[in-house]
């Protein structure tokens, strides 16, 4: 896991040193997570924050990594169901005006911590979740004056949550950021 989160950034910081534009700051926000093909479940609240690392490459493409703490997970009533993962997505920004910019790419997720867990009347089923989650980005950014930051993100699953099951991340994300450079 440390070795992908290594190799990841120095992808992005040996980019980066190519680059017009570096761009390097904090973001936080919301997480509104689900898991696909989960009966009764709704969506999940939680958090992110981290870092983030990007480049713009010219005029209308950038690239930007994230290296992030996130709780995931669903609700299920009279079940547990949350995760939570050190995500690391690189995405491909393409700046349709000044600032706005459409973002797409890979995301790579390593599980920290998961609690799963069935109650069906007095039988208490667990799960464990699986160690790595592989998951596409779609989203829309704006690069702000003062280097603020405002990204909106749907995160899809294209991996198993847990072994054998077709459930899959599903993750609508809200965040602020600020650049340093």
């Amino acid at each position: 896991m440390k070795k992908s989160i290594v190799l990841a950034l120095t992808i992005l910081i040996s980019i980066s040193g190519f680059s017009q534009d570096l761009d390097l700051g904090l973001k936080i926000g919301a997480n509104f997570a689900n898991v696909s093909d989960l009966k009764d479940s709704s969506s999940k609240t939680g958090f992110h924050a981290g870092a983030f690392v990007g480049a713009k490459l010219s005029d209308k493409i950038g690239i930007q990594g994230d290296l992030l703490y996130s709780q995931q997970g669903s609700k299920i009533k009279g079940s547990e169901f949350e995760l939570t993962y050190v995500n690391v997505p690189v995405v491909l920004k393409y700046y349709l005006v000044q600032g706005l910019n459409v973002q797409l790419g890979p995301q790579f997720g390593f599980i920290v911590d998961d609690k799963i867990k069935t109650v069906i009347g007095t039988i208490e089923a667990e799960a464990k979740a699986e160690s790595f989650d592989l998951s596409g980005v779609a989203g829309l950014g704006l690069d702000l004056p003062f280097g603020l930051r405002i990204d909106g993100r749907y995160n899809f699953g294209l991996s198993e949550v847990i072994k054998g099951e077709d459930g899959k991340n599903t993750v609508v994300s809200v965040s602020v950021g600020y650049s340093f450079l």
